[in-house]
């Protein structure tokens, strides 16, 4: 089975420039779960989304390559029943013409 986040948005702190470490800025996290769901086994798909959101606000990470880590590493520690998971976290105003970002997939 697989969950799709697509879209998480909001507001945190992360980035190396200045004003990224002081001045909140728009994120937009996409997560792909595959796992093996079975009836009463499964993975709620709102408390992903949360414990996606919790993360990155307390962390307020330097690199989006760093939070991808600690997310992979986080969700799979919430939620064992995860075999792959697929995350991509974007900025989309830190450059004038295009939204950027950093995809990671990972085995488990």
């Amino acid at each position: 089975m697989k969950i799709l986040i697509e879209n998480l948005t909001f507001d945190t702190i992360i980035g190396i420039l200045e004003h990224e470490r002081t001045t909140p800025q728009k994120v937009y996290i996409d997560c792909t779960i595959d796992y093996p769901y079975s009836h009463g086994a499964f993975i709620n798909y709102a408390e992903v989304a949360e414990a996606i959101e919790m993360t990155m606000h307390k962390e307020q990470f330097e690199l989006i390559e760093t939070a991808l880590e600690v997310l992979s590493t986080t969700l799979k520690e919430q939620f064992p029943l995860i075999k792959e998971l697929l995350l991509s976290i974007r900025k989309p105003t830190i450059l004038p013409h295009c939204s950027v970002g950093v995809q990671h997939a990972t085995q488990f």
